[in-house]
């Protein structure tokens, strides 16, 4: 008997397009299932780890796609693989830690055995005891594999797939995204200074426009303007590829212009405090780039950030965790290169990032107040038209575009 798909979403987007987003997506258990299918399961290439993270043959580190369990590994050959966390046989997981060296995955349960690249190597009582029980004659082990992911590796950075159908990762990321990210990897070791995992009680899209908003990082976060690191009248602007999947927003820190101040002052909006530093050393970064950005924030669809913010560099994994929580994922990176000035620069300012970090701790809780806000609206639109109605890139980042540019891209993957 056929298995039974799930009731498809019944989403009716509104006529006027990438600048209107249904609040239903947020909150329906059926949009969330099919986004589980299409978008993290399809034909998209999610990031899974660092190749750091497994850089000796038995290493492995656990991750998630979407949700559902994965297992990155290298073996013998020096190759990485990554498979389903999820035994062939009653569905166990087959590792249960979240990074070490092995040289087999072993499920408690049965004691099913898969060898570093998921194949089934042993089935415990296989041929019964005494020539009786047992699989039956015909069981072919070879069939029983973990579900495998297509992997591709760039700078550093470990992606995978389930999809046979997702185009090669540098043409899924399109040359202007690519060359961002080798702007903060290309030529580098990373080493791993730290870690987090944040739960945000909220849809994890909006954690995704959260991240595309450049529009609201200087209204928000009253330290990026009250110490002059992030205003809109900077110089900067946002990229955003061709299918609007993937978005860069960069600017440059110019403490000679003071103009910006009446700028946002006539705003009437929360821009400026009294608050000062006892010690300043969090704000003195050194131009490691050589083009004065200070601020690069590049997004990956579905859920992967890259981050400069002054010398601090980090990655983030977004994963779903259920309508209205979201898991996110903070591993700070230093270099194997870094002089201890740099170290110690990065170091101090990873405080400006994470849960409680000085500038993004409102990230933390503002997708909760949007989760709560909508309750009860299921028939109304949250309004995107702040820059236009396109998905373009601009010198501006007086814009919604990267967040329009995610919804084109979840649309088209949701066949919406």
């Amino acid at each position: 008997m056929p298995i039974k798909s799930a009731p498809r979403a019944d989403i009716r987007w509104p006529e006027k397009g990438l600048t209107r987003v249904p609040y239903t997506v947020f909150q329906s258990q059926a949009v969330y299932a099919d986004e589980q299918d299409k978008i993290f399961r399809g034909a998209n290439w999610n990031f899974l780890c660092l190749e750091v993270e497994v850089p000796n043959a038995g290493d492995f580190r656990s991750t998630f796609v979407g949700d559902a369990p994965v297992v990155v590994t290298r073996d013998e050959d020096g190759e990485l693989y990554a498979f389903e966390n999820r035994c062939a046989h009653r569905g166990a997981m087959v590792c249960l830690e979240d990074q070490g060296n092995a040289k087999d995955f072993s499920c408690v349960y049965h004691a099913w055995t898969y060898n570093l690249q998921g194949d089934l190597k042993g089935v415990a009582f296989k041929d019964g005891i005494n020539g009786k029980g047992g699989m039956n004659a015909n069981f072919c082990m070879e069939d029983h594999g973990l579900r495998k992911l297509r992997i591709e590796t760039l700078y550093g950075l470990v992606f995978g797939s389930f999809s046979d159908d997702v185009a090669p990762l540098e043409d899924y990321l399109g040359e202007e995204i690519v060359s961002r990210v080798a702007r903060i990897l290309d030529g580098r070791v990373p080493v791993v200074l730290g870690r987090f995992t944040q739960t945000l009680p909220n849809n994890w899209k909006l954690y995704v426009e959260n991240v595309k908003d450049s529009y609201h990082a200087s209204i928000l976060h009253l330290f990026f303007t009250t110490f002059q690191l992030n205003k809109l009248s900077q110089r900067g602007g946002i990229i955003v590829d061709p299918s609007g999947a993937h978005h860069v927003s960069y600017s440059a820190v110019d403490h000679t212009k003071d103009g910006a101040r009446s700028d946002y002052s006539k705003q009437n909006i929360r821009s400026e405090s009294g608050h000062r530093l006892e010690d300043v050393s969090v704000l003195q970064g050194t131009d490691e780039f050589g083009d004065g950005i200070t601020l690069q924030i590049l997004s990956v669809f579905p859920g992967f950030v890259l981050q400069q913010i002054q010398n601090s560099i980090a990655v983030r994994q977004i994963l779903p965790r259920g309508i209205d929580e979201t898991e996110l994922n903070w591993t700070y990176l230093g270099f194997d290169n870094d002089t201890p000035e740099l170290r110690e620069m990065r170091l101090r300012q990873a405080n400006l990032v994470g849960p409680a970090g000085y500038v993004s701790m409102e990230d933390g809780c503002v997708g909760g107040f949007v989760q709560r806000g909508i309750e009860g609206a299921e028939g109304s639109c949250s309004v995107l038209e702040m820059g236009g109605d396109t998905a373009d890139s601009s010198e501006s980042r007086v814009t919604e575009a990267s967040i329009r540019g995610f919804w084109k891209a979840y649309r088209h993957a949701m066949s919406y």
